[in-house]
């Protein structure tokens, strides 16, 4: 049994990423997920690998391309306001379909912001952030174990499906200390890399690129990439469920998600990374109180785990998405319902962290029956 350390989730995240075979790190400093970079810093060298603290975020997100362009495990990390700044690369590496790690331990905004923990970023991370019609896989841990396990997963998928692959935490998790258990990955079967930029010799050249000038070229390849995304939709969302049917505790993935006890919840909380952390605390005292309460926490922001919310929201009398934003997820979680049940939003901004008190008293809220609407007259 591999023994477990006590590690920030920033530190657990680098060095999981360097048991995934991450060999090429560039980054830029800005808390608070500087010990991400700190730890890169060390180990690298340790692993024969290379680490560049860059001039710029831009910089680094080119740096990136480069590496995975020649078929290498790269990776870069930063917070919300340095990952706008890369959002032009990580356009620029969906379009030449190049597989890379980033890594956003999101703070609050907009703008410079400050350095308290918020999930502000989701529509960036989901909605693609950059220009073109292009989406990333998007991962969100909601423990420090979890961010390190995601790593692995990050790589393999980047691998996959030629795609970056954007792990989504928050500062709060990235600062936070949990004993971590660092064990060697399942071993998948990857993809061959004849498309990298290894030297030509013996072989036709290969050419990474984005531009497409010839009329019709581009909507071919426009066309090829979205067949990707429809792919991913299909195989690759995850979620767990908790307490949906019953005292059930499971991981489910997409159309393999499956429970069978009785007693389904009432109420069905949505939420990710540490804000469905708090939604536990809250599920253990309404429990006490007699309120049955589940929780569904995508896994996968992007793949949306759509199957697993619309099943369970035919049997749930409302639903209730619970962020640290103005309100993101939520659009998701409301298109995905389709006038199923009642959804309904309790989030805080600007760093602000909900409490498991402030979660029940929006739960209670959503018992009481809705006032009837005043009819107007025309």
């Amino acid at each position: 049994m591999a023994e477990k350390v006590l590690i920030t989730g920033n530190e657990a995240a680098a060095e999981a990423a360097i048991r995934a075979g991450c060999r090429f790190y560039y980054g830029y400093p800005i808390t608070p997920q500087n010990e991400l970079p700190g730890h890169m810093a060390v180990r690298m060298h340790e692993v024969g690998g290379t680490f560049i603290q860059a001039e710029s975020e831009l910089a680094a997100i080119s740096m990136v391309f480069g590496s995975a362009a020649a078929g290498a495990r790269a990776m870069t990390s930063s917070s919300s306001p340095g990952i706008s700044l890369k959002q032009e690369g990580i356009s620029y590496m969906a379009g030449a379909e190049l597989p890379a790690v980033i890594v956003n331990v999101q703070r609050a905004g907009p703008g410079l912001g400050d350095i308290s923990p918020a999930q502000s970023d989701y529509f960036q991370a989901t909605k693609g952030g950059g220009h073109g019609d292009y989406h990333c896989i998007v991962l969100a841990p909601h423990t420090v174990q979890e961010f390190a396990d995601l790593m692995y997963d990050a790589f393999d998928l980047a691998d996959i499906y030629r795609t970056p692959v954007i792990v989504l935490a928050d500062g709060l998790l990235g600062q936070m200390m949990e004993p971590v258990e660092f064990c060697d990955p399942a071993k998948r079967s990857l993809p061959p890399k004849p498309w990298a930029l290894t030297g030509a010799k013996g072989r036709q050249r290969n050419i990474v690129k984005s531009f497409y000038p010839v009329k019709g070229e581009l909507e071919e390849f426009n066309k090829r990439l979205q067949e990707k995304y429809a792919l991913i939709r299909r195989k690759e969302p995850r979620a767990q469920e908790v307490d949906v049917k019953g005292n059930v505790f499971r991981a489910s993935a997409g159309r393999h998600a499956g429970l069978c006890a009785k007693n389904t919840a009432e109420i069905i909380l949505v939420a990710y990374g540490t804000s469905a952390r708090i939604c536990r605390e809250a599920m253990c005292t309404a429990k006490a109180q007699g309120l049955k309460l589940g929780l569904i926490r995508p896994i996968t922001l992007w793949p949306f785990p759509t199957e697993i919310i619309r099943r369970a929201a035919g049997k749930a009398s409302a639903i209730l998405v619970v962020e640290m934003s103005a309100g993101q997820m939520v659009e998701d979680v409301r298109l995905t319902v389709e006038g199923r049940c009642r959804v309904e939003f309790f989030g805080r901004t600007g760093g602000g962290v909900p409490t498991s008190a402030e979660i029940l008293e929006a739960v209670r809220a959503l018992r009481k029956p809705r006032k009837p609407r005043k009819k107007v007259t025309v």
